[in-house]
């Protein structure tokens, strides 16, 4: 209990200190139960951070903020509509497609199924199999149901959408031309002695600065990699599947396992155990390990430096309280504790006594 007590009365008497604690747990609160509503506003904050750099970029070249902004803001206008009118309608084109497929595929998964108790007699019975088979059904059943019931309440996600799409760019214009207005504006209500908190944010501030625009960086690249690999070799459905690939690098790991699948069956059912199938297989796998081993050291050789079991951890932890905002920030994040935790003031050293 002792030391508990001292603890207390070292940290609580430092008024820094208390400072930070409610500033972490008012984000924490209001992000935690007004998440959902302030969700064009999470993603309005990613965009302009991600603008950010050409706009520094442009400064530094000598042209004055507000045109820096314009230019910036007109030319991700242009590459949002670029991609909404190119890349959407063939998203949708072979997301359709896909799905009047399903049904051929599942039957001529469940056919290789039934085949694997005469090739594999030790390993697999037929009873083993039809409760396999009866298992993808039932999942096939709840699938169907679940994207019955998204297409009912479909309207109510269009009228969300086109609010998002009228909000959005009016919140992204406004945060990066009037910048130094909103962080002044809350820089008024800071205390005067608030040089922990400060420290912790410039070193979250240029951590989450990096690793969005590093982020985004590494999905267009693999994206890109990706389409073209999947395009070279013929395979279905590859804007569908390379911007999988793409959007997997969000979640570190797990997201690179998880499309990896989709990726696999449609070349197996394509091709069967073909050598397309292990040329395509293979040149996937290069992709993963240059995203892996080359690509993140390098965009992100000044921004990550947490043990992948750390990130692992934030990514369930973050993403099970705020889902995807949780996980695509998982790592600024664990960051930000690992911030917090290194700008801690650190209790005096005891002196040693000596017999």
């Amino acid at each position: 209990m002792n030391i508990v007590a001292r603890w207390f009365k070292r940290n609580l008497s430092n008024p820094q200190i208390v400072f930070l604690g409610l500033l972490l747990l008012t984000v924490f609160t209001v992000v935690l139960f007004l998440g959902d509503m302030l969700t064009p506003v999470l993603a309005s904050i990613v965009i302009a951070y991600l603008l950010e750099g050409l706009v520094g970029l442009l400064q530094r070249r000598g042209l004055p903020r507000l045109p820096s902004v314009v230019l910036v803001y007109l030319l991700f206008v242009l590459f949002v509509a670029l991609v909404l009118i190119g890349v959407m309608p063939l998203l949708s084109r072979q997301v359709t497609d896909l799905v009047q497929q399903l049904p051929n595929m599942v039957s001529e998964g469940t056919r290789f199924l039934m085949d694997l108790p005469e090739h594999y007699p030790d390993l697999l019975t037929q009873a083993q199999i039809e409760e396999l088979i009866a298992f993808m059904r039932a999942e096939a059943v709840a699938f169907g149901q679940q994207v019955l019931s998204w297409s009912l309440a479909n309207v109510a996600g269009v009228i969300t959408i086109l609010v998002y799409l009228i909000l959005m760019p009016i919140l992204v214009f406004f945060f990066m031309k009037d910048k130094e207005l909103i962080l002044g504006w809350f820089r008024q209500y800071l205390p005067k002695h608030h040089g922990i908190a400060g420290h912790v944010w410039r070193d979250v501030d240029r951590q989450i600065s990096n690793y969005i625009r590093g982020k985004a960086w590494e999905i267009l690249i693999v994206w890109g990699a990706s389409l073209v690999t999947f395009a070279a070799f013929g395979l279905k459905y590859a804007m569908l599947l390379s911007l999988l690939v793409g959007l997997s690098v969000i979640i570190p790991y797990i997201g690179a396992a998880v499309v990896t699948v989709p990726v696999l069956l449609v070349a197996w059912f394509q091709w069967g155990w073909s050598a397309e199938f292990a040329w395509l297989t293979l040149a996937y796998g290069i992709i993963q390990a240059l995203d892996g081993n080359v690509l993140v050291p390098l965009i992100f050789s000044e921004v990550v430096n947490l043990h992948p079991v750390a990130i692992i951890v934030a990514i369930l932890i973050f993403g099970g309280l705020w889902g995807f905002w949780g996980v695509f920030f998982a790592i600024p994040l664990a960051t930000l504790v690992q911030a917090v935790l290194s700008a801690w003031p650190q209790p005096p050293e005891e002196l040693e006594t000596t017999a």
